[in-house]
């Protein structure tokens, strides 16, 4: 029977915003997750005691800018038409029905320009302590990744620039370290380009953006070519970010190494294992995380070698004589070691020109086959024997759980796919309250589960433990 519904919308009744709020809502359990009066003392330096206009509730402009990234609403604007709209984001702020909401500019004003950009730091470690001392972090093994995020720029409004090359955080360490290699095979010290006061720095042609000159051109296989941010973060067993750094999208990812993990290692010194994948298999990470007594797992990766060619892992490395063995068994002696610290084998032309499987090692004119070998090579072998136990093929197989699920969530679930915001320091505060949002949505997830299980285990558990009994028998 068709029936017409009575149009209600001008009906008066006398309702309270609490009621109104589902008890299993995702924002009341993240009110019980965490207290939000410690964000007081963070912002009050940054407010006048007896002076200016009564300003918008600092923890009220906190909770607006969790709840942009928490639901993944693509703009501050949009956030604050959705606020003014639902009564959920109003009972978050404790706000009445009618209560009326901050304008965009004025919430957009403080972050910019009254609160420093270190403010999206204090609430990501606030939310980070908060998980920790609830026992919800576990730090023993770590995964360290990274993911370009789009930037709000036009890929072809650019330029070309001359930039000076960045020097790696190891050069100075890896210079001793060669000029001791050396000095043991009885060579001469390689002159250090940095005594050449007369020497201009090294420089190297980069893409820049008129719109956005701090983020970075981005080529990925046959990926579109595209401005872009990167993020280097790393995250525990359970997702919990742990900490994360923002660079332009043309730095390789083990070059923002250090920064990552000199981050996670000083607030969580029990790491034991990191587990990254195949672009961060370089000497220097495997030398640092061995080094520290800490084990890396990485991945198997494929000699890069032409086709045709005797592949890398054929040429046999005998540490008692200092020398390479080629697949025609023949000696490859020591040469010497470059500004790279490479060690380089040469073999002697005369049997090279004779050899029948020189199509398959060489191409050089004078017939002389050139193996080289880094110094820090033998921790990368650290890297590989573990690759091959079991410990190590269980805290690899987890990334997929663990990092990979943080970057897919965040950009499917909280907008990361691409950002609004320009420059490196906004990008960093963007991404900063981010991750905030996401460990505190996982952090009241957790706490309203350990809830549910307290409150019902002692009727769920003799049915599960029958349950496990059935499938043993």
């Amino acid at each position: 029977m068709l029936e017409r519904s009575a149009n209600e919308r001008n009906e008066i009744k006398i309702l309270c915003i609490e009621d109104l709020v589902p008890q299993e809502h995702i924002l009341r359990k993240i009110e019980k997750a965490v207290d939000f009066e410690e964000i007081y003392p963070m912002v009050e330096p940054y407010y006048c005691e007896d002076n200016g206009r009564p300003a918008v509730d600092p923890v009220v402009l906190v909770k607006i800018v969790l709840i942009w990234h928490m639901f993944g609403l693509p703009s501050l604007r949009q956030t604050l038409k959705e606020i003014a709209v639902n009564l959920a984001y109003r009972w978050f702020l404790g706000y009445g029905i009618d209560t009326p909401i901050p304008h965009f500019a004025t919430v957009s004003y403080a972050f910019a320009t009254r609160f420093p950009p270190e403010l999206s730091e204090r609430i990501f470690a606030w939310v980070l302590d908060a998980a920790i001392k609830k026992g919800c972090v576990k730090a023993e093994a770590v995964f360290i990744d990274a993911t370009h995020i789009k930037a709000s720029a036009n890929k072809n409004k650019k330029r070309k620039e001359l930039a000076e090359v960045t020097a790696r955080v190891y050069d100075k360490q890896l210079r001793e370290e060669i000029a001791a290699d050396r000095e043991a095979h009885g060579k001469k010290p390689l002159k250090d380009k940095d005594d050449d006061d007369n020497s201009p720095p090294p420089v190297k042609e980069v893409t820049v953006s008129t719109t956005d000159p701090d983020c970075g051109i981005f080529r990925k296989g046959e990926h579109e070519v595209q401005f872009a941010y990167e993020s280097h973060t790393a995250c525990d067993e359970h997702g919990y970010v742990l900490a994360y750094e923002v660079t332009p999208g043309n730095v390789h990812d083990s070059v923002a190494f250090d920064a990552v993990y000199d981050k996670v290692t000083e607030k969580f010194p029990e790491i034991e294992t990191i587990a990254m994948d195949s672009a961060y298999r370089t000497p220097w990470i495997c030398k640092r995380v061995f080094g520290d007594g800490r084990k890396a797992s990485l991945p198997y990766k494929r000699p890069m070698t032409k086709d045709g060619f005797f592949k890398k892992y054929e040429y046999v490395y005998d540490e008692y004589y200092d020398c390479v063995i080629c697949p025609e068994n023949q000696v490859l002696p020591y040469s010497t070691t470059d500004r790279e610290g490479y060690r380089e084998y040469k073999s002697d032309p005369k049997h090279c020109a004779s050899c029948p499987s020189r199509a398959m090692c060489t191409k050089s004119k004078n017939c002389q086959k050139v193996v080289t070998r880094h110094i820090w090579e033998d921790y990368i072998e650290l890297a590989e024997d573990y690759r091959h136990t079991p410990e190590g093929y269980s805290v690899y197989a987890r990334r997929k759980e663990t990092i990979e699920r943080v970057f897919a969530d965040a950009k499917e679930k909280h907008a990361m796919r691409y950002t609004h915001v320009r420059g490196l320091t906004r990008v960093r505060s963007w991404l900063g309250f981010k991750f905030a949002a996401m460990n505190l949505k996982k952090l009241a997830m957790r706490r309203w589960r350990d809830s549910v299980f307290l409150r019902f285990g002692r009727v769920f558990t003799p049915f599960i433990a029958k349950q496990e009994l059935c499938r043993a028998v």
